[in-house]
Order: C-alpha cells, then structure tokens, then sequence
C-alpha cells in the first residue's frame, strides 16, 4: 500500500506526462480543492473521478513540456496525510505563453489511493499565462 508521501510523488510524476497511470490512483470519491482557480474562472472544488479526470485532462491538453521541479516534501506525522511545495514551467498550447507556478500540495490518501488533493497557486501566475481575467477584477 502506498503512503501520501509515495502518492504525492506519483502524483507530480504522471500526471502530465503518464496521465492513463496517473488515474489509477485516484480513489472513486476524491475530492480536488483549488482554493485560487475560482479567480481564473475554474472551479475551486471537483468531487469525484469524472469531474477530477475532466480537469485533468484540460490541463494535461493546455500544456507543453510541462515539468515539476525543486520538490520539496513533507511526511506529515500521519502516512496518509503529505504536503508539497514544488515549482513548474511548461508551456500553455492555447497562447503560445510560458507557465511558471509554485504549488503547495496537501494530499490524503486512503488505502493506497489518492482521496483528496488540495492545491494551491498563484492565479495571477496562471493568468497571464491562459491571457485569461482575474474574476471580481474591476
């Protein structure tokens, strides 16, 4: 059984370059939180496969030679609990723009799957990349 620790890592491994491995972590009823999306326009919460593979999919198709670097992981003191601070760039396909972000990334496993991630992240980042408004903007 994997811990958060070996899923997080997973996590940031597959997902954008081996996304078919990366859905097989994930547990049935996960629940995604992306407290900073709902600035971009995207939903701050997705419950469930579907919707989780959905967003998934959005972003792995939005993007270019997108990589995770300068990991930094944190077991927490309970296996199934981890957090993450990690940097990316890639590509956004759509604007032709470069993407550069840092996440932090808590995950909950629950027998050896991923139940639940939350992510957060610089939504001006994100903005300027997708040349996409900061809802609420004036």
């Amino acid at each position: 059984m994997s811990t958060a620790s070996e899923l997080l890592q997973q996590h940031l491994q597959l997902l954008v370059d081996d996304n078919a491995a990366w859905q097989k972590l994930i547990a049935d009823d996960v629940v995604w939180e992306l407290p900073y999306a709902a600035g971009i326009g995207h939903p701050a919460r997705l419950t469930g496969r579907e919707e989780v593979f959905r967003h998934a999919s959005w972003f792995v198709g939005a993007v270019a030679d997108f990589r995770f670097f300068d990991l930094r992981l944190l077991p927490g003191a309970n296996p199934e609990q981890a957090v993450a601070q990690v940097r990316a760039e890639g590509l956004i396909k759509p604007t032709g723009r470069i993407y550069q972000q840092e996440y932090v990334v808590f995950l909950g496993a629950r027998e050896g799957k991923i139940a639940h991630l939350r992510e957060y992240f610089d939504p001006v980042q994100a903005a300027k990349a997708l040349d996409a408004a900061i809802v609420g903007l004036d």
